[in-house]
């Protein structure tokens, strides 16, 4: 069968600060689009997946940019269903050295927090395809996001169709009411691929490593199994659980890898020591792309499929925007380990 990955969640309006300015100094902002959901389906629409995206969005120019930003990279939007007032929008201001970069959020209310019981049929969209993937942004947005998503995995669930999430805890979010922790679980036990990060597991599930720190700039990937099976306890659904591990030396330096747990075994990717970083924004969001291709491409070797995940995640960081734009072959020639950086003739 013909690999089909449907995403579900908001694309938003980005606006950064260039050039390193700080917000204050800033009289200008260059103008992108992305999102969780949307980063991976560009991600995996580049390495050659059929992937459709799907969110509400208003009836608007700026909606329809957005909507183009999708399809320039041959990502299908046929799904995605007009309504509401706005599109949500995001402020960055990116960090330098010691100082971090900076997000703020103007996302109330937008067009997929409202969304309404029924806008989306699932069973149409969902026909046809072997993968769904959403993370932990999208409930987090509103009751009514939740609801969908919610909605999506049970239709998701009742059609065999592989479940992925990333659990992405946002605690900036998380403002209607709810906890992450009173929402996610009945979310997550659908899923078949679970991925997250130390935060993640802490913050919501209350799941943590021991004897780790990331500002230390090192991260001891064997101590994240128990992070792994932990999980895997609490959602036996689950066949996969993959840690990303960043450790953060500064805003320009940073180190990077990540484990998987398949049940019976941990498997360690390399770790990239990736220094003067473009955008590290979109990190993780890549890191599901090339996950999910590789889960797919090399379905008997879970260590080939995180390599890639971590080489393509890898190179996010040397691409400005949310979204990664690289091919298959500058990943594998990365996992191969051609980093120089050569002028390519």
């Amino acid at each position: 069968m013909k690999n089909k990955v449907v995403t579900f969640g908001e694309i938003m309006l980005r606006l950064s600060s260039p050039l390193h300015l700080r917000f204050g100094q800033s009289t200008q902002f260059d103008v992108n689009y992305g999102g969780g959901e949307a980063n991976v389906a560009v991600s995996l629409a580049n390495y050659g997946i059929n992937t459709s995206f799907v969110t509400r969005l208003p009836d608007n120019d700026i909606a329809n940019a957005a909507i183009a930003s999708l399809r320039q990279h041959n990502v299908d939007t046929g799904n995605i269903v007009y309504g509401g007032e706005r599109i949500g929008i995001y402020f960055l201001e990116t960090g330098a050295v010691n100082r971090p970069s900076k997000v703020i959020y103007d996302r109330a209310n937008s067009s997929i927090a409202t969304i309404n019981q029924g806008d989306i049929d699932w069973n149409n969209v969902l026909e046809g395809a072997n993968w769904f993937h959403w993370t932990g942004i999208t409930p987090a947005i509103s009751q009514q996001a939740a609801d969908q998503c919610l909605e999506a995995l049970k239709v998701a669930r009742s059609k065999g169709l592989t479940i992925s999430c990333d659990l992405n805890y946002r605690k900036n979010l998380w403002k209607y009411g709810k906890k992450a922790s009173e929402v996610m679980p009945e979310l997550v036990q659908y899923c078949d691929i679970i991925l997250g990060n130390e935060e993640d597991a802490e913050k919501v599930f209350g799941i943590h490593a021991d004897e780790t720190d990331v500002t230390s700039g090192k991260v001891e990937a064997q101590a994240y199994e128990s992070v792994c099976r932990k999980l895997m306890k609490h959602f036996p659904q689950a066949k996969k659980v993959i840690i990303t591990l960043r450790g953060s030396i500064n805003a320009d330096h940073n180190t990077w890898s990540g484990v998987l747990f398949n049940g019976e075994k941990l498997f360690i990717a390399p770790t990239y020591n990736i220094t003067n970083i473009v955008d590290r924004v979109g990190g993780g969001d890549s890191f599901m792309g090339g996950l999910i291709y590789g889960l797919l491409t090399y379905p008997s070797d879970d260590q080939k499929a995180l390599e890639f995940a971590v080489a393509a995640s890898c190179l996010k960081h040397t691409v400005y925007g949310d979204f990664n734009l690289v091919t298959v072959a500058e990943v594998e020639n990365l996992m191969k380990g051609d980093g120089s950086g050569r002028v390519s003739r």
